[in-house]
């Protein structure tokens, strides 16, 4: 791997970190039982989840607690200050990701997969972090946080590994696009996103 492929790497990470914390601060008081992207889940359990699949990368490279609740069934009910568990989940995984050399050929994930390369687990990580950003960004009237320069790494790898992952329900089929489709809409509907979902269209 590349010097500039290692840079790559942690930069999309802490991109998709910024944006599922732009996110989640940026939703409306009265937002957080409104449908989203994710089929059946609220803006509060989209949060849960993400919040618990950051806090299992983080138990899987350097140990301590993983998720303190199912990230598959989400309570959808928070007490208090929604954002402290995701702060506290985005540390523990940007810490753990900083223990990791640049180019470890076999970083633990809590993926079946497992043990991954630096460069394709950050960035798995950070394919977590980003599209349930868009989720709560989508649900809630805030503009994507998928821009190109983001969009383009998450592709890429989540071409080598959400194949196996749709056998555990982690995403849905993939939907096809048209050639006029962005960036960002081919990541989406590969994840088996809409690019186009609204609350309407459900």
């Amino acid at each position: 791997m590349s010097e500039m492929a290692a840079v790559q790497w942690r930069i999309v990470l802490d991109e998709a970190h910024r944006a599922l914390r732009t996110a989640v601060e940026g939703v409306p008081a009265d937002a957080w039982d409104r449908p989203t992207p994710c089929d059946r889940w609220t803006v509060t359990q989209v949060l849960q989840h993400a919040t618990g699949d950051q806090l299992a990368f983080a138990a899987a490279i350097v140990g301590g607690p993983g998720p303190a609740e199912d990230p598959f069934a989400p309570s959808g009910r928070i007490e208090g200050d929604k954002m402290v568990d995701l702060r506290a989940a985005l540390d523990a995984s940007a810490r753990a990701w900083a223990s990791v050399a640049d180019d470890n050929p076999q970083v633990p994930t809590p993926l079946p997969q497992g043990k991954l390369p630096a460069h394709v687990g950050a960035v798995a990580c950070a394919l977590d972090a980003a599209v349930h950003a868009w989720d709560i960004a989508t649900a809630t009237g805030q503009p994507s946080p998928l821009g190109d320069d983001l969009t383009r790494p998450l592709l890429v790898v989540a071409r080598q590994i959400v194949e196996p992952l749709r056998n555990y329900g982690a995403y849905a089929p993939a939907i096809t696009t048209g050639p006029e489709a962005d960036e960002a809409s081919v990541l989406l509907a590969y994840l088996g996103r809409d690019p186009q979902w609204s609350a309407g269209k459900r």
